[in-house]
Order: C-alpha cells, then structure tokens, then sequence
C-alpha cells in the first residue's frame, strides 16, 4: 500500500501492530506471577509461542458457563448453558479443569476472540462504504460467536461474551445485551474501538461524532460509565496522533492525554521508577478493570514511544490481561511511529487476510 498518505501509512501500522500485540501475548495471557512466564518461557517471551497446556494461575474452572462472571451457585436455576451450546461449540470440556490455558490449542501467531471481534468490525466497515452500522456489526458478531464449526480458534469468551449471549438467550433484543458484571469495565471493551475510529475519520466524519459512535458501539457489550469515558480519552488520543504534523511530538501528546485522563504527569513518573513491574502490578494492577490497565496503556505508550517492538514485548511479559493492553498498546504505538514489527506480523497466521482486511478499510 505505498500511495497512501501519512495519517493512512500510521493507521496501517497501528492495525497491524493490534494484532502482533494480542497475539505475542496470548500464550502468557492472565499469568498474575510474571516469574512463571520467565519459567515455562527461557528468557521470557521473545517471539510468537502457542499456548503452553499448563496455566499456572488460570481461574478458567471458576467463571461460568451460563452468564458473565464467576460461577455463582444459583439454586433451582435452569439456565441454559452458553458455553458449548450457543457459543465456543465444542469447547465446553476446556471450562472444569484446574490450570487449563485461556487459550487452550492455540498455535503460535493466532490471534484470541477479541481480535477477531475486531476483524469483524473491519470487515462490515469496509462492506459500508467505511461507515459504522450497529445492524451490520450486531449480525456479524452473533455470526462469529454462534457459527459451528468455529470462524476462531479460541476456547476463551471474556465475561462480556457469555452475558451478552446469556442475555440474548432470554429474549433480550440483540441491541440490548450488553451485560454488568463486575469486570463490565474492562480493556478488553477498546479493543473494537481503534478500527472504527480509523476508518470513520479518515474519511471525515467530525471527532465529535466520532467519540459518539464509539460510545453507542461500546454500550452495546460493555454499558460502563467509566469504561466509556475512557473510551472517550482513548479516542482524543488516537486522533491527535493520526494527525498530527510531527511524529516527534507523538510522546507529548501521550503526556498530555495521561495528565488529563488519569491526572498523572508521566515524565515525573518515568523519572521515578526503575523498573515496569513497578508500575504494571504494583502502582496498577495487571489485571483487566479500566481504572488500572488504561494507565498502565498510557505508561508503556509513553516509555516505548520510539520502541515499539520493545514495547509490546515489555508488556507480554508483565503478565495479566497483557493480551488486551496489548491491542490497545499496539494501537497506540503504531500511530505514534508508522512502525510495524515486520518480522513479528509477517509470522501471523492469519497475516494474509488481515492485509487485505486492512487494505480494503484504509482503500
């Protein structure tokens, strides 16, 4: 794709650095102890790996089959299970075991579910002339979810996943789904968001609308007030990346978006820590809520502005929900350097249909 402009070469990094950073984490994906990571992974993780059988700290066995969240024991309940029946068919046996992967069989270089939610999302923008369609969208993700045999490879659907399909089960109307638990507000909610943002404001549409959108898009899995403003500053921050006039100025920017978002100046905090870990899993949890992974986000953008691939693997390694702070980071990071970790895209296994998926969106 060498004819596109600048704001297009940043948005194809951007995309393509989404999906190297979900799918160089997804074998460590949810290790709350990075130790274990540098144990089973000599080294750490430095390439793309499959997912190993053994979890060393999977909670998989304790979160429904039925609903969003844990597992709660609900006495004369005859909800049908969502898991095996209506979505992941043939993958209900992975959910009752101690330490079993999120990920279980994935190969090195294959994306998780919300990456593919992701596609999805490409896909019907490009089928509508680059515009958001909440129709197109909703039928395209209950296709994704309810086909058999599978359209992922993914044993894994994050809460919001099995209360949406929980919900729609009942008879909810399908644009009514989105589910509360008690990880509603979760990073995993953004991964969607950054297609639609590119494709919408590349070809006009006002930052107002845009943020609009966005919102009404996220409300429809996770109805959060705070995920949604977060939403709202990730969005602020994507634009003023996609356009502005000096990559130079791309840490800047983060800067200023950190101290108006989270209300943390970053170059006092870059100053103070000696180490990652000091910030991802101690100053902020390396687990999924918003109020501690959109900083944690916010401070690797910062660090490795001008490292991405750095970058991405620092935050494999940090363990946690590392899979969606790395869509998000990827994201971010590719806007700000027009980078693309070649080596690492080029061993996707699905590289050549995400580039075309990319190239017919930015086209």
């Amino acid at each position: 794709m060498s004819n596109l402009s600048i704001s297009q070469k940043r948005a194809e990094a951007s995309l393509r650095s989404m999906f190297v950073g979900d799918s160089l984490a997804m074998p460590v994906h949810w290790y709350y102890n990075p130790m274990d990571i540098f144990k089973q992974f000599s080294g750490g993780i430095t390439k793309l790996e499959a997912a190993p059988k053994h979890h060393p700290s999977s909670i998989m066995s304790l979160h429904s089959t039925k609903h969003g969240g844990r597992d709660a024991k609900r006495p004369g309940s005859s909800q049908p299970e969502i898991v095996g029946d209506v979505i992941l068919k043939g993958k209900r046996q992975f959910w009752n075991q101690p330490n079993q992967h999120y990920h279980q069989g994935m190969l090195a270089g294959e994306n998780t579910l919300n990456a593919h939610c992701a596609r999805i999302i490409m896909r019907t923008l490009a089928s509508n002339g680059g515009h958001y369609d909440e129709e197109k969208f909703l039928k395209a993700y209950i296709e994704l979810m309810t086909a058999n045999p599978a359209l992922h490879p993914d044993t894994y659907a994050e809460s919001y996943h099995r209360g949406f399909f929980a919900n729609l089960s009942a008879g909810k109307p399908h644009n009514k789904c989105g589910a509360v638990t008690h990880d509603t507000a979760s990073i995993g909610g953004l991964v969607t968001i950054a297609p639609i943002f590119i494709s919408e404001r590349l070809l006009g549409t006002p930052l107002k609308d845009v943020k609009v959108i966005c919102h009404n898009h996220i409300q429809l899995t996770h109805p959060d007030k705070s995920l949604a403003k977060a939403c709202s500053d990730y969005v602020g921050l994507l634009d003023s990346l996609l356009f502005s006039s000096d990559a130079q100025h791309a840490q800047e920017i983060i800067a200023v978006c950190a101290k108006r978002s989270i209300g943390i100046a970053m170059p006092q905090l870059l100053g103070k820590v000696h180490s990652d870990y000091e910030v991802v899993g101690r100053l902020f949890s390396s687990a999924c809520y918003i109020s501690d992974s959109w900083p944690s986000v916010l401070y690797l953008a910062y660090k490795y502005v001008d490292k991405p691939e750095a970058g991405l693997l620092a935050n494999t390694n940090l363990g946690g929900d590392n899979v969606h702070r790395g869509s998000v980071l990827g994201v971010i990071l590719g806007l700000a350097s027009s980078y693309t970790p070649s080596k690492l895209y080029g061993e996707l296994r699905d590289k050549n249909l995400i580039e075309e998926e990319i190239s017919a969106l930015l086209n």
